[in-house]
C-alpha cells in the first residue's frame, strides 16, 4: 500500500518534514533515504550549498529557489534523523534559530542602539562571545566557531573577522599593503631557497595577508576567486576557439597575443 502524501492544506514546511518522515519509514519508506546517516549526508550538504552559490551567480530565480529548496531538504533530513533518536526535530531547529536571531538583535527587538552595519556585525560578536563564555564548556578562543572544514580561503576571512573583534587588526586597508609586500618579500626569499616546504608557507602568509585586504576593502575573497575564475575559463575557451592550432603548439609570445585578444573579445 502506497504512503499517503501530506494534507492538501498542510503547511508547505509541515508537508516537507512528513514527506522526510514518510521517506525514513522503516516499512513504507524508500530503501536509498532509510539508509542514509548523518556521515553520508555531509557530502550532499556540501554540493547542495555549492549548487546553491552557482545559482545565486546564474540570476535565474526559478533555478535559485529550486536550489533553496535542496539545502532546505539537507536541513530537514539530517533533522529528521536527530528525530528519531529522540534528539530534536526540524520544529526545534527553527524554533533555535528564531530565539537566537532574538536574542543577537537587541537594536531591533530590544532597546539597544547601533549606527551602523559595522556596528551591528561588532554587537553580534560580543553577544556570541558572552554566549559561548556562559556555556559550561565555553570556547577559550575568540577564534572559536570558525570550521576548519571550510574552503581556506573564506576561513582566512572568517579568522580575520573574528581577530578584528578583539582589536587585533589594522587600521584602514592602506595599512595592509606593506603587510603584503613584507609577505611577498618573504616568498621570494623562500624561492630563492627552494624549499618546498618553506615556499609553501610563504605563499600561505601571501593569501592570508590578501584576505585581510579584502576584508578592508570589503570585498569577499572567496568571491573574487571564484570571479577570477569564472573570467580566466572564459578567456582561455575563447583562446581555444581562436586559435588554428592546438594551444600546445603555440609559442609563449602566439599565447600571450591570443590571451590579450581574448581578453578584449570576452572580458
Amino acid at each position: 500500500m502506497a504512503a499517503l502524501p501530506p494534507p492538501l492544506d498542510a503547511h508547505p514546511f509541515d508537508a516537507l518534514v512528513q514527506v522526510m518522515a514518510t521517506l525514513r519509514d522503516p516499512q513504507a519508506g524508500c530503501p536509498w533515504d532509510r539508509e542514509q546517516t548523518l556521515t553520508s549526508l555531509k557530502a550532499y550538504a556540501v554540493e547542495e550549498v555549492y549548487e546553491l552559490l552557482d545559482a545565486i551567480d546564474s540570476g535565474l530565480p526559478a533555478d535559485h529557489r529550486d536550489e533553496l529548496g535542496d539545502v532546505l531538504l539537507q536541513i530537514v533530513f539530517q533533522a529528521q534523523i536527530r528525530d528519531e533518536e529522540g534528539a530534536f526535530n526540524a520544529h526545534d531547529v527553527c524554533r533555535a534559530i528564531t530565539a537566537k536571531m532574538l536574542r543577537r538583535h537587541p537594536h531591533v527587538f530590544g532597546d539597544d542602539e547601533v549606527g551602523s552595519a559595522e556596528e551591528s556585525r561588532s554587537a553580534w560578536e560580543r553577544i556570541k562571545a558572552q554566549e559561548r563564555a556562559d556555556q559550561p564548556r565555553a570556547a577559550s578562543s575568540a577564534l572559536d566557531g570558525v570550521p576548519r572544514s571550510l574552503p581556506a580561503l573564506l576561513r582566512a576571512s572568517r579568522l580575520g573577522e573574528k581577530a578584528a573583534g578583539v582589536g587585533f587588526d589594522w587600521g584602514r586597508a592602506a595599512d595592509v599593503l606593506p603587510k603584503i609586500r613584507e609577505e611577498i618579500a618573504e616568498l621570494e626569499a623562500a624561492l630563492a631557497s627552494q624549499d618546498p616546504s618553506e615556499i609553501a608557507a610563504e605563499f600561505g602568509d601571501v593569501l592570508l595577508s590578501l584576505s585581510s585586504l579584502a576584508r578592508h576593502v570589503g570585498v569577499e575573497p572567496e568571491d573574487a576567486l571564484r570571479g577570477a575564475n569564472d573570467r580566466f575559463t572564459r578567456r582561455f575557451r575563447r583562446m581555444e576557439q581562436l586559435s588554428e592550432q592546438p594551444l600546445s603548439d603555440l609559442s609563449a609570445h602566439r599565447l600571450e597575443a591570443l590571451w590579450q585578444r581574448a581578453k578584449g573579445d570576452v572580458g
